[in-house]
């Protein structure tokens, strides 16, 4: 891997680990599932636009065509409109752990279900993470969480899973940023008229609610999810999600600075017991690919 690779690994996990505490910002002072429609509308035509500056084309292949279509549902739909209702009554910092564990479901059901072969090392980092996860929880639930909030991000992060699994190596072939776009005007058509529908329009307006939903749209909406993209074309999915094992550090860290959202030592042990669980899962799929 070389120092590219590595600072847009870094880059990525960094802009996909605020999006929880910008998504937490923008939750408080407007409509969730409204707001997220319109960042999804936003970023998908600024998407479409620069990749025609860029030459590149609508013409898909199949396959990214079906990857444009599942991520849209399952990715932006899905997993990012039902993190942002959660975040309406659970913290930013337990929704950014609960997505992170994200790599070790891939993992256990390409290895569970696909064939695909783990070894010691693997089963080992599935192990640490459910740890992980059960210090987290078992401290969360003595403090009184939200079990709703809980539980849509639960279901969020396997309906990203499946897309993740369901699209592996189906988005190659170029068109990065035109696929990119597409994705989010997909999640736009269905969050967007669903929000507008069945939540009041009341919004408390301040700077801060601006920056936040500029931020979300500009930096985890469109740059993130390209930088995604081009490092897998650079060095490959399997090595590319070995960034993900950040995720839960950077996603605490980031709340905490920015929201004041407490740092447990609870919190602190099961995240890095899911860090080095996601990245033994990761080093053995990688090994063995």
């Amino acid at each position: 891997m070389d120092l590219r690779a590595l600072g847009m690994g870094l880059a990525f996990a960094l802009m996909w680990s605020s999006a929880f505490t910008s998504a937490r910002i923008i939750v408080a002072a407007a409509p969730p599932l409204t707001a997220l429609g319109l960042r999804f509308l936003i970023s998908g035509l600024l998407g479409i636009a620069i990749a025609l500056m860029l030459g590149q084309s609508w013409r898909l292949t199949r396959a990214q065509w079906r990857a444009t279509i599942i991520f849209g549902i399952c990715q932006n739909a899905l997993y990012l409109g039902l993190n942002f209702v959660a975040m309406q009554t659970i913290e930013a910092s337990l929704a950014a752990i609960i997505a992170s564990t994200m790599p070790l479901l891939v993992g256990f059901f390409a290895w569970a279900f696909m064939g695909e072969r783990l070894g010691p090392v693997g089963i080992f980092g599935l192990v640490a993470g459910l740890a992980g996860v059960t210090v987290i929880m078992g401290a969360r639930f003595q403090g009184g969480m939200d079990l709703y909030g809980v539980v849509l991000c639960v279901i969020a992060v396997f309906a990203l899973a499946f897309a993740t699994l369901a699209v592996r190596g189906a988005a190659s072939g170029g068109n990065f940023l035109m696929v990119v776009g597409l994705q989010m005007i997909v999640g736009a058509a269905i969050v967007g008229p669903l929000g507008l529908l069945t939540e009041p329009l009341v919004i408390d307006w301040s700077w801060t609610l601006v920056l936040a939903f500029l931020y979300t749209t500009l930096i985890p909406g469109l740059a993130a999810t390209l930088v995604w993209f081009l490092l897998v074309e650079r060095i490959g999915a399997t090595r590319g999600a070995t960034f993900h094992f950040l995720n839960p550090f950077f996603g605490v860290a980031i709340a905490a600075a920015l929201l004041g959202e407490a740092l447990r030592l609870w919190d602190l042990i099961g995240v890095l017991v899911i860090m080095a669980g996601i990245l033994a899962v990761q080093l053995s799929r990688q090994k063995r690919v």
